[in-house]
Parts: structure tokens; C-alpha cells; sequence
């Protein structure tokens, strides 16, 4: 088990370091592919599945499609310094737990997050934000952290689509 921690540590230091030094526009490409992949998983998920849990103490499949939709806002917003369309609002909290709008609003999220992307700068990936009293970041780093985010929760609701018998999406690498 300490082999395995070390490995996805040392995995998401060298995603990070390679999102890093990509272009502009690779990063929106890989946005693009996210959001692609994403759709993949809610199209895959039967209607009545939305609602699933794995077990009682997690987030439904739709919860944790909402909470990538949150992040997304939250993340880009903090990075782009463009105004989140939810304010203070979430997505978990107000959006229907249906195939349809939960559909809808990830994908909105995702959207949001490709148009801050692409109305950034390269310079501005290295530009500090501050994420609290005591830390900062680069924002390109902060992009980093963002995808690494929504690409762990899609994961997880790899298990709901098998709980229900689908089989999920094949990977899209590329």
C-alpha cells in the first residue's frame, strides 16, 4: 500500500509538471477531451441510476457529477478571475438529480471552464493566486490541480455505472 501511495503522488507531481509546460492551446485540447470523456459517463449512466449510491455514506452518481461541475466554477473562476455564473450557490444543492440536468449542468461547467481557459494568457499561468490567508499558487499549477480534480471524481463513478451493470467508457487518452 506505501508502493501504491508513493506511485500516485509521484504520478500527479509529473501530470502536473507536464500540464505545466504545455501551450494554451494544448491545455484547452485536453479540457475539450475532458468534458468529451465526461459525457461519456453521464450518457452511459442509465436515468434511474442518477440517484445510486455505492454505498450509504457516499454521494449519489449525480452528486458526484455535480461536485466536478462545482469545482470546475470554483477552480476556473479563482484562476481567470471571471465571475462563477453560481455565485454562491451549488450545483449539488439546487440542480435535480436526473439524467437531463445534471447533464446539462456539468457540461455547462465544463463550457465555463474551456472559455476562462481560452481567454487567459500564457503569462498568466504564471501568475500567483491566492488560495487562503497563508497559500499561494500559480495559477497554471492551480489549472493542474483543477483537472486532476475532475478526472479523480469521474473515476469514482466508474464503480455506479458497473453497480448497474453498464460498462463504462472506454479511456479517451486522446
Amino acid at each position: 500500500m506505501k508502493k501504491l501511495s508513493f506511485l500516485l503522488v509521484m504520478f500527479t507531481f509529473a501530470c502536473s509538471t507536464v500540464f505545466a509546460q504545455m501551450t494554451k492551446d494544448q491545455i484547452v485540447g485536453e479540457w475539450q477531451r475532458a468534458k468529451k470523456y465526461t459525457k461519456a459517463y453521464l450518457d452511459a449512466m442509465p436515468d434511474d441510476g442518477y440517484t445510486l449510491k455505492a454505498t450509504p455514506q457516499v454521494k449519489t452518481f449525480a452528486e458526484q457529477m455535480l461536485h466536478i461541475g462545482d469545482a470546475n466554477y470554483f477552480f476556473l473562476s479563482t484562476i481567470s478571475g471571471k465571475a462563477s455564473p453560481l455565485g454562491k450557490t451549488s450545483l449539488e444543492k439546487t440542480v435535480a438529480q436526473n439524467k437531463e440536468a445534471v447533464t446539462k449542468a456539468v457540461m455547462d461547467s465544463y463550457d465555463f471552464a474551456i472559455t476562462a481557459i481560452q481567454g487567459m494568457t500564457e503569462a498568466q499561468f504564471q501568475e500567483e493566486v491566492s488560495m487562503g490567508k497563508d497559500m499561494k499558487v500559480k495559477k497554471g499549477a492551480l489549472l493542474a490541480k483543477a483537472f486532476e480534480h475532475q478526472t479523480h471524481h469521474r473515476g469514482q463513478t466508474t464503480i455506479y455505472i458497473r453497480l448497474k451493470g453498464v460498462t463504462p467508457p472506454n479511456e479517451m487518452l486522446f
